[in-house]
């Protein structure tokens, strides 16, 4: 993320989507809502970090205990609801017998090689090879923590077939120049269908880059995944991927209503001078859950790179004080350990 960040203030060239119903300027993809820099500068936050000694440890020293989740009833489940958070934004949802993988990252370091860059300080909850076999891949955006070439690389050869990978517009050409030819890109409010699916990817705000010259370049966005109306067990989820808090969330309520299950991210937002834009707060991912009228959210984004200033652990405990001062039930927003399951 850091050499991302970077190149925040790089020039590019970028291609033309006249038609995109994402505002773009030759500039590239702009949000909906932002009238301020989406990046401040990098050098006074590395300074400031030097300067105070953050990120501090966390009180349990990185220990951060792991559930161990049930391989075998995953694997077999072809019925049930489920979501498992394997860690940061990867969360693995079985919804109407599909298998449902977000944001895949399993290498050790979310960085274009892995000899360098945010180290992970938690392991998968699961392997790779201890999947289901994964049948539709959803990617947010392009940063290196929420698009990993080796996982996607991984996936695409998993026995079996590869899934359906379903990425913001711009990136099928990145994909297809890994060797991923089973995807599909979608513009923002787009839609598909998929084995009793139907999916929109939506809004948010964030922004994309993987180098010096493509700031901006391609589209960022959320995913509302749910059961079509033939299903006889309705049930819907929103994964943000990664973003700022936004008029988007009220936008995407108007249209579609009400969501079961809210995917949300509360981790990797101080300083909040640098990091407001683009990555909410706890008290920011409530609002969030509230504008989207979620019946229930999950925190992801936390506690396995340490990508900002705030401690490892921290955003469990801010997002219990954002709950309880939002007068929200206990179980309306909570956290799972690493591997931890939810069951519908």
């Amino acid at each position: 993320m850091l050499l991302v960040l970077a190149c925040a203030a790089c020039s590019s060239s970028h291609a033309h989507y006249e038609n995109a119903a994402a505002p773009h300027t030759a500039q590239g993809f702009q949000n909906n809502y932002l009238d301020q820099p989406m990046v401040g500068s990098l050098l006074k936050w590395q300074w400031e970090r030097l300067r105070d000694g953050l990120p501090k440890a966390p009180a349990n020293h990185y220990q951060f205990p792991l559930a161990q989740p049930d391989l075998a009833w995953l694997k077999n489940n072809h019925e049930k609801t489920s979501a498992t958070w394997i860690g940061h934004a990867t969360v693995l949802v079985q919804l109407g017998g599909v298998n449902i993988l977000t944001d895949p990252i399993f290498s050790e370091r979310a960085a274009p090689v892995q000899w360098a860059g945010p180290k992970r300080k938690v392991p998968p909850a699961i392997a790779l090879d201890q999947l289901p076999h994964i049948d539709l891949v959803l990617i947010s955006h392009n940063h290196y923590d929420h698009l990993d070439r080796n996982s996607v690389l991984a996936l695409n050869a998993q026995p079996g077939g590869a899934p359906l990978f379903l990425v913001p517009l711009g990136l099928q050409q990145w994909m297809n120049e890994q060797g991923i030819r089973n995807v599909q890109e979608l513009d923002w409010w787009q839609s598909l269908a998929f084995h009793g699916l139907d999916l929109h990817f939506l809004p948010v705000q964030h922004w994309s880059a993987r180098g010096i010259h493509d700031r901006f370049d391609t589209l960022w966005g959320g995913w509302r995944v749910a059961t079509n109306a033939q299903n006889k067990k309705p049930f819907s989820f929103f994964f943000a991927g990664d973003t700022g808090y936004s008029k988007d969330f009220a936008d995407i309520y108007q249209r579609f209503g009400q969501v079961d299950l809210a995917l949300l991210p509360i981790g990797a937002y101080e300083p909040r001078w640098f990091m407001k834009p683009q990555h909410v707060n706890p008290d920011e991912a409530v609002r969030i859950h509230q504008d989207l009228h979620a019946r229930q959210s999950l925190g992801i984004h936390w506690g396995t790179f340490e990508l900002s200033d705030e401690a490892l652990d921290e955003p469990p405990r801010a997002l219990e004080k954002a709950v309880n001062a939002a007068g929200l039930h206990a179980n309306a927003f909570i956290v799972l350990m690493h591997g931890g399951m939810l069951h519908f």
